[in-house]
């Protein structure tokens, strides 16, 4: 028996094309009355169809259904081109801000020496300033697995350290014998490349153009014991 897919596509074909996920608008709308929202958001109220199209041309604009089910259907006074553009628009900035977020990993040990927590803590400055988001991760062996407070109380002091750079996204829990903390940056990503960028023009002595994005830097993993 034919699957989903081909029940779904023979159907398309029943109707003469395949089925449009996009929202009536102007004469497509072919309903009696619909409940108009104005350009601004603000109520018209219920009309009939022909006062809504009216209006729409007057002010040169679409009307477009939004709320198909509703009773009567909800229709906006919108410049349709316009939203479909914008819409696009911040569908690809989310993708470009999901793409970018990184996770990087630091390990520790509960009895680290003063020398390497400094040197770890530089590291995860170092996220932290690049717009990364920090796992750090305490591992307890033998005997330290019956003293869980160190590892809580060295995650605790490393979020003060670095608290003017991130925040703690997420508290320190037990995960088997290890423990895990995760520090958010306050700035975001784009954010932390435009100042990256701002600061290789001043140090180079090259204008840097506005707008101009500073090139991705390669992922880095910093771990040890």
């Amino acid at each position: 028996m034919p699957g989903t897919v081909e029940r779904q596509a023979a159907f398309a074909r029943h109707l003469g094309g395949p089925i449009s996920t996009e929202p009536r608008i102007n004469e497509r709308i072919r309903v009696p009355e619909v409940r108009l929202v104005g350009p601004n958001g603000e109520q018209v109220g219920i009309v009939s169809i022909g006062d809504a199209l009216k209006l729409a041309q007057e002010a040169d604009l679409d009307l477009v259904e939004v709320a198909a089910t509703a009773r009567p259907p909800v229709c906006k006074l919108m410049d349709y081109g316009k939203f479909k553009y914008e819409s696009a628009m911040k569908a690809r900035e989310a993708r470009r801000n999901q793409a970018h977020t990184i996770i990087k990993e630091i390990k520790l040990r509960p009895k680290i020496d003063p020398h390497d927590y400094e040197t770890k803590k530089g590291h995860v400055v170092r996220f932290l300033k690049a717009g990364d988001k920090v796992k750090v991760t305490i591992m307890f062996r033998g005997r330290e697995q019956s003293r869980p407070e160190l590892g809580f109380r060295l995650l605790q002091r490393l979020a003060e350290d670095v608290t003017e750079l991130g925040f703690v996204e997420s508290q320190p829990k037990q995960d088997g014998r290890n423990m895990i903390m995760v520090i958010g940056p306050h700035k975001k990503k784009a954010e932390a490349k435009a100042e990256r960028a701002a600061a290789r023009a001043r140090t180079s002595g090259e204008p840097l153009e506005a707008g101009a994005p500073a090139p991705d830097m390669a992922p880095v993993s910093e771990q040890g014991e």
